[in-house]
């Protein structure tokens, strides 16, 4: 995410090419969607943000799709070459982006740390809620031992 948020601002041409024309601004969208997508590459590094960069790239993921759209529509990204300029590339890349919208829900269901459990998500919610909606309450204090754990 981090690599393709900068590549924003290293041809911002190519990427304002797909911005669909009803969302006005090119420019400044790409700006835009580039310091996000800068953003939710760096809160998947660390662990205590991770969660929340899943969130938020699935989010900007699926917010990003009508550019995606446009592309295709458009034949590919207009005056590029292979493989950006192709129809074939830009239709192909449509159903691609459900597996990175996966992936990202994934990560931010994902527990972390010492006392993980697999399938057991993290659900971004506070206080009680939260503990009841990721897998139930429990007592505060010492962790469970056991193979039930």
């Amino acid at each position: 995410m981090t690599t393709a948020g900068v590549l924003h601002f290293v041809f911002p041409s190519s990427y304002q090419r797909i911005v669909p024309r009803a969302l006005g601004s090119a420019p400044a969208l790409v700006l835009v969607s580039g310091m996000a997508e800068i953003g939710v590459g760096v809160l998947l590094v660390p662990p205590r943000t991770r969660a929340a960069g899943g969130w938020l790239t699935a989010a900007l993921l699926v917010a990003l799709f009508p550019a995606n759209v446009q592309m295709a529509l458009d034949g590919g990204i207009p005056g590029e070459g292979f493989p950006l300029g192709s129809p074939v590339v830009a239709w192909a890349r449509l159903p691609l982006q459900v597996p990175l919208v996966v992936w990202a829900l994934r990560i931010a269901t994902r527990r972390q740390g010492a006392g993980a459990r697999p399938g057991r998500p993290v659900v971004p919610a506070a206080g009680a809620v939260g503990r009841v909606l990721s897998g139930g309450l429990r007592k505060r204090g010492r962790p469970r031992r056991g193979p039930d754990r």
